[in-house]
């Protein structure tokens, strides 16, 4: 049934801003019905005309009209909708990051999606897996870090970095460190063609050990260039016979030696009696990332050493020379954007960082 015709006046502003409406080409058809519907009442047409010429129900258009006549333009809006009720609130996101803070169940190594839904027992695990992505939690990607226990860490860090953003006038500043035991190990090399058509260089599991080297390395922080000899141990005269090979490199200069703590490197108080334009510096124990040739045996690895095969122990030391040369051709220095020494709390635990 539908409920007696309503009366439609229409201002002749509001006549305009219908009409306005019906013309302009953006209007939504559901906006552009309910204006015609109005203006059409205001015209006197009966309520089943109307339907009959918008194309809708007639109780479509005596709701407008209904709409229209008890609120003016403000009626053809719709009405705020209350929606479906959640069935997860804020508070099952605290249930499970509560959740996170304590450890997995029995057994298991680490929370999983489906473990948190079997712990918190209310919980769908595809809300778990919207949860944690909204969040930026990663279950599965790991971090490790080192904590230092330096009591000066705080001025040893300074003190380094200092030598990075503000180097002494007329000095060289050099991180100097060595990379033990590389092995010069012999793998067959190919290409691995899979089922599906992709190609991929590979390599075999097994291998023949041919020897190691030490290599012990400069780095100059103002030109980003590597000064590298090899040896077979990693003893102090080892050590001091390449620190020896350095100051050649710089006569007459004054040379700032960044090392971390490891044994050989401090107790070298008569070496540096002979040679007073090298100043040492380390680095807070723990702390040896700080040194930048640090970096730079990244790089090594990565772009010389990994997936390579060598049948002797010169061929890698050649291998290693050749790229250390071309790494000079084109060297630049590291750029160090942290200025500040700072101190943060991670966990209850205090982690130090740059």
């Amino acid at each position: 049934m539908i409920p007696e015709a309503r009366e439609v006046h229409l201002s002749r502003k509001d006549r305009k801003v219908l009409e306005a409406c019906c013309r302009s080409p953006v209007t939504l058809q559901r906006d552009l019905k309910r204006a015609r519907i109005v203006l059409l009442a205001a015209d006197g047409r009966s309520t089943r005309s109307i339907a009959k010429e918008v194309g809708v129900q007639p109780r479509i258009v005596s709701l407008w009209r209904h709409r229209y006549a008890d609120h003016g333009l403000e009626g053809l809006q719709d009405k705020p909708r209350p929606g479906k009720q959640p069935i997860y609130t804020k508070t099952t996101d605290k249930r499970i990051l509560k959740l996170l803070d304590k450890p997995p169940l029995q057994g298991f190594a680490r929370w999983t999606g489906p473990l948190l839904a079997e712990a918190l027992g209310d919980v769908d695990v595809q809300y778990v897996w919207r949860f944690l992505r909204s969040h930026k939690i990663d279950l599965v990607a790991r971090k490790s870090w080192c904590e230092s226990n330096d009591p000066n860490f705080t001025a040893k860090a300074a003190d380094v970095v200092g030598l990075y953003v503000a180097p002494p006038a007329k000095a060289i500043v050099l991180c100097v460190d060595e990379k033990p035991s590389i092995q010069a190990l012999e793998r067959a090399q190919g290409y691995l063609k899979l089922p599906n058509g992709r190609a991929l260089t590979g390599q075999s599991h097994d291998y023949k050990r041919h020897g190691t080297t030490t290599l012990f390395a400069a780095l100059e922080v103002a030109t980003g260039k590597i000064i590298a000899t090899h040896s077979k141990r990693r003893r102090r005269v080892e050590f001091l016979d390449f620190m020896n090979s350095v100051t050649a490199a710089f006569p007459n200069r004054k040379l700032h030696v960044i090392l971390d703590n490891l044994n050989t490197h401090k107790k070298n108080e008569d070496w540096l009696k002979a040679h007073p334009n090298v100043q040492f510096h380390f680095t807070p124990t723990s702390a040896s990332w700080l040194n930048q040739v640090e970096v730079w045996f990244s790089i090594l690895q990565g772009q010389s050493l990994s997936g390579t095969s060598f049948t002797s122990l010169k061929q890698l030391q050649e291998h290693i020379d050749a790229y250390v040369n071309a790494y000079n051709d084109r060297a630049e220095p590291f750029v160090w954007t942290k200025k500040k020494v700072r101190q943060r709390r991670f966990k209850g635990r205090r982690i130090t960082q740059l």
